[in-house]
């Protein structure tokens, strides 16, 4: 029986984007803590890559269940469930004394986000209606730039503070008391809502999908280090029957008319592969981008950490600024205009990096590295406000919430193995430049500047069929 929305308020709103904002900030803050855990327990670069990674796969193979169990179980009763793991696994996190404690912990944190994040979306589409409707979800689009200062800033102060003498073990004690105080103001102010037909899980995608991305993780991850044993192997070339068993399944369940994880028929349109394209060039490089920086400015750069967080300020601030006028461009222009302008602009603030690295060396501050970032920032806001309406354009209405899900889990996929894909070749990089971190860091900077040009030129090629031409009837005179 599905339970009648009331109208959420401003304290429940508020309450909603706290939620949203914790699976967001602790990316940040685990960036800023590296260089510190590293100190601390000793952990190896791969180690570092798999902190940040397994955080991100539990995140996406958890996702559509996250989203399912709201809709079945009610949105708020879940979404606590999430606060409430969320806050356990962070201060398990806080407490290990191993790096293998630590890598269980993340992945509970990631499992407990996914719980989070689909409750918060669906809450705000069935309780608010028109201009408070609006309101919300530009603040719901514009949020990750808020929580990625947050994060850089809190985080690197918390671990240079070393309050107690905690140091990096308080950027994951702070989401202790903020999960306490959603658990017991929830209730209070949130609605409970869920789905008025029951939502069935497709468990055995959720497990295929789980398995591939362990099968690409851990042997890139691990590989390089090991010198390629043949488990690492072995476990990528798994990945072909796991792909065949999971496509499979998925049609045996298309045919009986289920709705699996990943329906192959919404696979075969181009929005959606173009989604893919998206996912696994963008999405990919961005987190990698962001562990690897983050390296070289404390590692590399002999940062504290709360420089190194005050040097993604003013990313932080143009990613911002550029996800709220980004609604105003795409109202004047086609979205593959969009995406190849914010793929320059990106494109130009790598550029300038590589240069601004180049220039001043080892001696680079957060003051020198600016506006190189402020560029990447906003480019990377334009490419993002892409990646759903491109990839969500031939989708039907009645599939909308598959199509989403499908690009979110692709969104969570890559961004959990860019670390451990791209983290492998900056290691490389290092080896070939002789520990050197910011050589490394350019070189994997230009890398990257490569990647996002055949993601244009992709674009350009496929802007046809992103924008087909629309026959215009012949005007019939009349005299």
């Amino acid at each position: 029986m599905r339970i009648p929305p009331f109208s959420l308020g401003r304290a429940g709103l508020i309450l909603l984007l706290t939620s949203q904002m914790l699976p967001l900030i602790d990316t940040s803050i685990t960036n800023v803590a590296l260089d510190s855990i590293t100190q601390s327990l000793g952990t190896s670069h791969t180690e570092l890559e798999l902190i940040v990674a397994l955080y991100g796969v539990a995140f996406a193979v958890c996702l559509a269940v996250g989203s399912k169990l709201g809709d079945n179980l009610g949105r708020r009763r879940v979404l606590m469930w999430g606060v409430a793991l969320f806050g356990i696994a962070s201060l398990l996190c806080g407490i290990a004394g191993s790096v293998g404690t630590l890598l269980a912990a993340r992945t509970l944190q990631g499992m407990g986000a996914a719980l989070i994040v689909p409750q918060i979306l669906a809450t705000l589409h069935v309780t608010l209606k028109g201009t408070a409707h609006t309101r919300a979800i530009s603040l719901y689009g514009g949020i990750g730039g808020i929580a990625f200062i947050i994060g850089q800033m809190g985080g690197g102060w918390l671990v240079s503070a070393d309050i107690a003498g905690l140091g990096w073990r308080n950027a994951f004690f702070i989401n202790v008391p903020i999960c306490i105080f959603v658990l017991m103001v929830g209730k209070r102010y949130l609605p409970e809502t869920r789905s008025e037909s029951v939502s069935r899980i497709d468990w055995q995608g959720t497990f295929c999908l789980a398995l591939i991305l362990c099968c690409l993780l851990f042997p890139m991850a691990l590989g390089p280090e090991l010198h390629w044993p043949w488990q690492m192997q072995a476990a990528l070339i798994a990945i072909i029957p796991l792909g065949w068993w999971m496509r499979s399944g998925a049609l045996s369940q298309q045919q009986r008319g289920l709705q699996p994880l990943l329906p192959p028929r919404l696979l075969k349109l181009t929005s959606i592969r173009f989604g893919f394209l998206i996912a696994v060039l963008f999405y990919t490089c961005w987190s990698g981008f962001m562990f690897c920086m983050a390296l070289t400015l404390q590692a590399g750069l002999g940062m504290a950490p709360w420089q190194s967080g005050n040097s993604f300020i003013a990313l932080g601030v143009a990613y911002f600024i550029s996800a709220c006028y980004a609604p105003k461009l795409i109202a004047r222009h086609s979205m593959s205009t969009i995406l190849l302008a914010g793929i320059a602009v990106q494109v130009a603030g790598l550029l300038a990096l590589i240069a601004t690295l180049q220039h001043f060396g080892h001696s680079a501050g957060a003051l020198a590295v600016a506006p190189a970032t402020v560029l990447i920032g906003y480019g990377q806001a334009l490419i993002v406000n892409s990646f759903y309406r491109l990839g969500m354009r031939d989708i039907a209405p009645n599939d909308a919430g598959a199509g989403s899900a499908i690009l979110s889990t692709l969104q969570q996929s890559t961004l959990g193995l860019g670390p451990a894909i791209l983290g492998a070749l900056f290691l490389h990089f290092r080896v070939l430049s002789n520990g050197d971190y910011v050589t490394a860091m350019m070189g994997f900077l230009l890398v990257e500047v490569l990647v996002m040009l055949v993601l244009a030129g992709v674009t350009l090629m496929s802007r046809r069929r992103l924008h087909p031409p629309v026959l215009c009837k012949p005007v019939i005179s009349q005299k």
